[in-house]
């Protein structure tokens, strides 16, 4: 069973082959491409830079992966699927690109009903996971670079950790062409992007005069979503988030078991970071509103933004504060207005199907995300699709670990 079964019973037509022109190398195109190849697709992949794509959202030095979602049912099952994917990938590629050092998240206020740490506590407890309450002394023992005067209460659920986001982009690569997938670097697509439909035959022509051809043509460019398909910007857009890379005098100090992934306060400020990797740097980042931006712009860091990063951790982490700035990164989400993926047909184009709107944390899900995408291709049931659907914008919804603006 390969880590992208989504356990749903998987029924398709095996007559003549049908072919799908993927537009995307990232997670999303990478994953759905090696399902729908061992479907028994013709696939062809293109992607405008080299994959790993430098500007990419998965293309850093770690994501986060959890099961951890609040009160919501659906992402926290998606959640526990995706990590006995990462396990087998591990055992797959004979390497640790799944990193289980566990996910420790803390509150500077009295852990309540409707917040992210109390909820997915009780969420967790209940499905039979085994989590270890935190409070100041357990903390100021356990896990002595917090600041435990500060944060007072959550809890250390061990299932969980962090991805080396990158390296699994090059182990997905690599499926994708050892099962068949014709895959195609450097291909500069139009913006907007033109799709032609002749006889039911889609027909992409690249700024550089190429043609492919394909039945079916999957977008999943990530942030460049709505660039590529403008009619799609009321619904998502480009958000600008800062990552800094922290390299601190003794790393060992900041390496799991006493600094494992975490988040400190994070449902209302965003807030999230990762243990020191093999180069001695930690990684923190903010899970919040972020800067509404074009995924074509230049990518600037904005005045002040290192100086917040240092406010956050000397009130956090006192002795990472001054740790020399070993690299900073802007990293671009595809927002949909609800936080929630965009994965269905185009019910204004025939044979177009869009799988974008990460929305920050879809890099977990990656193991289940080919299977879901091809559910969808396919017009398969899946429990989890129902979500993703082509929508209307409507009231907030999301993801609870999202510190969002008002």
């Amino acid at each position: 069973m390969k880590p992208s079964d989504s356990g749903v019973t998987q029924e398709w037509d095996s007559s003549p082959t049908r072919t799908i022109l993927i537009l995307g190398g990232g997670v999303f195109g990478l994953t759905a491409a090696w399902e729908l190849r061992n479907r028994g697709w013709k696939v062809t992949l293109l992607d405008q830079g080299p994959i790993p794509h430098p500007d990419a959202a998965s293309t850093d030095i770690n994501k986060v992966v959890r099961m951890d979602y609040g009160s919501d049912l659906q992402y926290t099952e998606m959640g526990e699927a995706a990590l006995e994917g990462w396990r087998a990938w591990n055992q797959r590629w004979q390497e640790e690109v799944y990193h289980e050092d566990g996910f420790l998240v803390m509150n500077s206020e009295t852990m309540r009903p409707g917040g992210f740490e109390h909820d997915s506590f009780e969420l967790l407890s209940s499905r039979g996971h085994r989590l270890k309450r935190m409070d100041r002394d357990a903390l100021r023992r356990a896990h002595p670079a917090w600041n435990a005067d500060r944060y007072g209460e959550g809890y250390f659920n061990s299932k969980g950790g962090w991805g080396a986001s990158s390296r699994a982009v090059v182990h997905l690569k690599a499926e994708v062409v050892a099962a068949g997938v014709t895959v195609v670097e450097g291909v500069p697509l139009s913006s907007p992007l033109s799709i032609e439909d002749r006889d039911g035959i889609k027909r992409v022509t690249a700024m550089d005069g190429r043609v492919w051809e394909a039945q079916v043509v999957l977008i999943a460019t990530g942030a460049w979503t709505p660039v590529l398909l403008p009619r799609l910007s009321e619904v998502m857009w480009a958000t600008a988030q800062p990552v800094f890379h922290f390299r601190p005098a003794d790393p060992a100090r900041f390496r799991p078991p006493e600094f494992p992934v975490w988040g400190a306060d994070i449902g209302r400020t965003g807030w999230y970071g990762f243990p020191a990797n093999e180069e001695g740097i930690v990684k923190v980042a903010n899970h919040g509103p972020g800067r509404r931006v074009r995924a074509d712009a230049p990518r600037v860091m904005p005045e002040g933004e290192e100086a917040r990063f240092r406010t956050f951790l000397q009130t956090t982490f006192p002795s990472l504060a001054e740790a020399p700035l070993a690299g900073s990164r802007v990293c671009l989400y595809c927002d949909t207005f609800d936080g929630h993926f965009w994965i269905d047909h185009d019910p204004d184009q025939s044979g177009v199907v869009v799988a974008a709107g990460d929305s920050g944390h879809a890099f977990k899900f990656t193991p289940i995300l080919g299977g879901l995408i091809a559910d969808v291709v396919e017009r398969n049931p899946n429990p989890w699709a129902e979500r993703f659907r082509w929508r209307e914008p409507s009231g907030k919804g999301g993801e609870g670990a999202r510190a969002l603006s008002d």
